[in-house]
């Protein structure tokens, strides 16, 4: 026997019926009567010539048959709701682009710019992961990811988004800070590492400055945290120019003297070479490759 559309009523309210073991449990679930479902059982006891469940004072208890319609009943709609769900979050995530990025590139140079993106593409939505442990991009991965590098991964697709270049900053608030006049007289003040692939002695061989002793007093795994500990006056960061604007921009540093040093690694938007990326991702790479590199709009 064909299950007919006209069937599908009836074996909701039942199924309700059923693991409430409740008519008016089920009736408020479905946003019914109680005689509503009450007429739905009757209506498929009817159809069926079986007797689904036991009426008794307290209430209703399944038959033996009602028990085994109860259990594919309840299979059938969990499988089709399922389904249903899978489809809806697939809508939902048509509109919906995964970024995984550098969370000092993100604080400094990519919010900035994120409301003009949202008022060209107010249908797109963006999630962003900053964790420093590189992402995969395997199924309900990111999209696209902006990384730091030289520009080579393995089975990556790369394309280039800006160079830069590093230079030394400090708090004006720093003692003494007023007296440096030469990029020698950096290399006797504490100074702010993070995990970079160039560092302070690539600086200093850049500015001809040899011979010095270097005090890295504080190390930091993530370049927010070594700006910011520049900011509170701890000592002399070696900054990346994209990254240092917002903090030269609000005085909570000041550059030093001596030469902007190319850096040998610029910043890249990826994305799996084998996958053709979807439209909204698409679109974010394209408005990313033209965004205006230069200092971000004012907050």
């Amino acid at each position: 026997m064909a299950l007919r559309a006209d069937w599908l009523p009836a074996l909701a309210a039942f199924e309700a019926a059923a693991r409430h073991q409740n008519f008016a449990h089920a009736a408020e679930e479905l946003h019914l009567t109680a005689s509503a479902v009450s007429h739905h059982v009757r209506k498929l006891e009817s159809r069926l010539g079986v007797s689904l469940f036991q009426r008794h004072a307290r209430g209703v208890a399944l038959t033996a048959q009602g028990r085994q319609l109860a259990d594919a009943a309840g299979t059938a709609l969990a499988d089709v709701d399922g389904v249903l769900r899978s489809l809806r979050l697939a809508r939902d995530d048509r509109d919906r682009v995964r970024i995984t990025t550098l969370h000092s590139l993100t604080y400094t140079w990519l919010l900035p710019r994120l409301p003009e993106f949202t008022r060209a593409h107010p249908q797109i939505q963006l999630s962003l992961d900053t964790e420093i442990a590189l992402a995969r991009f395997d199924d309900g991965g990111p999209d696209l990811g902006i990384r730091h590098g030289a520009g080579h991964w393995p089975g990556l697709t790369a394309h280039p988004l800006m160079d830069d270049s590093l230079f030394p900053v400090a708090s004006p608030r720093m003692p003494g800070i007023e007296r440096v006049r030469t990029p020698a007289q950096i290399a006797e003040l504490p100074l702010i590492a993070d995990h970079a692939r160039q560092g302070w002695h690539d600086w200093f061989r850049a500015a001809d400055v040899h011979g010095c002793k270097l005090e890295e007093r504080y190390t930091f795994s993530d370049t927010t945290d070594a700006m910011m500990a520049a900011a509170q006056g701890l000592g002399v960061a070696l900054a990346r120019a994209q990254i240092a604007v917002p903090y030269l921009r609000s005085g909570q540093l000041q550059r030093l003297p001596g030469p902007a040093m190319p850096a040998r690694w610029g910043y890249y938007a990826i994305y799996p070479a084998h996958r053709r990326l979807r439209p909204a991702a698409k679109t974010f790479l394209d408005w990313l490759l033209a965004v205006d590199k230069g200092d971000p709009p004012p907050v």
